[in-house]
């Protein structure tokens, strides 16, 4: 079923095939519930989704005992994908809509995540520290390193330094403007070939 996440990440265990088979179905379900995934995109939740949050992951390999905060992570996007190919990796997924924290929690637990924990609420509400903030665009990259620096420790466990991992497309070359002698833009069709890619970036910003 996962043919595409396999094309790209051919060496993922049995457990991990499973929970990536598992979580396609169970997104679909839960998404005739509570709409976190437009509903006319539903049928391509593999790439457009999945292996979309999967590209942090070909950016950066975290080290084993990192601890990552999903900012405004919706139904689970980056996170869930992250943490299913991370499994020594806690991730903290945070967002204001209760609604889409409870798929994101009931999806974790429905294939057996350990390294996922879930906040509903403010990202002011949270004061852990962690190495890395990522997020799949939910505002702009100032706004974001505004909100979310105060989380970012000063300890590094990782081959880059600590800080904001983002998922964004089209021209950035505005938003960033204020952080460019910090940030690092990616194009994602770096690493994956489907044509969905192909205005999609990283955006890396030191904190």
């Amino acid at each position: 079923m996962i043919e595409h996440i396999l094309k790209y990440f051919p060496n993922l265990s049995d457990l991990q095939i499973d929970q990536f088979n598992r979580m396609i179905p169970l997104y679909a379900e839960w998404n005739e519930k509570i709409n976190v995934i437009s509903r006319k995109d539903i049928s391509n939740i593999e790439i457009n989704h999945i292996l979309h949050s999967l590209a942090i992951a070909k950016f950066i390999k975290f080290s084993d005992g990192s601890e990552i905060m999903d900012f405004g992570s919706g139904g689970g996007f980056p996170g869930i994908p992250l943490a299913v190919l991370f499994p020594d990796v806690h991730f903290h997924l945070i967002d204001r809509i209760g609604k889409k924290m409870r798929v994101a929690n009931e999806i974790a637990e429905a294939i057996g995540m350990k390294n996922v924990s879930t906040q509903h609420g403010d990202s002011g509400e949270c004061h852990r520290l962690f190495d890395f903030v990522v997020s799949r665009a939910v505002m702009p990259q100032p706004d974001l390193v505004r909100l979310a620096k105060k989380n970012i420790s000063n300890v590094q466990k990782n081959a880059i330094p600590n800080g904001i991992i983002t998922l964004k497309g089209g021209d950035l070359t505005h938003e960033i403007m204020p952080l460019k002698d910090r940030s690092e833009i990616i194009n994602i069709n770096n690493y994956f070939d489907e044509p969905f890619f192909d205005s999609k970036k990283i955006v890396y910003t030191i904190v």
